[in-house]
């Protein structure tokens, strides 16, 4: 049973930086390609930033340049650098697999971004 752990997520005022992290049980990411998704009260779970095995990336238009996804293999973590941060990201974010979602979602980590 694989098990996903969501961390580093708090309050922050706009402008803040976070890195978020996610970590596996019972599996190996460096055989994935592996997403942050975030989902906001009263919305749908979206995708956020992608990571695919050979370090290629993808955004959302609305993190684009903002937001950092990165993966270290040897310590079976996804990270997500999050910089000038806006009350709109807030949200729960997950981390899974990358396009279809293969594993059971972990609770997430909440960020909220608020003066």
């Amino acid at each position: 049973q694989v098990q996903l752990a969501e961390s580093g997520g708090g309050l922050v005022q706009p402008g803040g930086s976070l890195r978020l992290s996610c970590t596996g049980s019972g599996t190996v990411f460096r055989y994935r390609s592996m997403g942050w998704y975030r989902q906001a009260p009263g919305k749908q779970r979206d995708l956020v930033a992608a990571i695919t095995t050979g370090g290629g990336t993808t955004y959302a238009d609305s993190v684009q340049g903002r937001f950092t996804i990165s993966r270290d293999n040897a310590k079976n973590t996804v990270y997500l650098q999050m910089n000038s941060l806006k009350p709109e990201d807030t949200a729960v974010y997950f981390c899974n697999t990358w396009v279809t979602y293969d594993y059971t979602w972990g609770q997430g980590t909440q960020v909220t971004v608020s003066s």
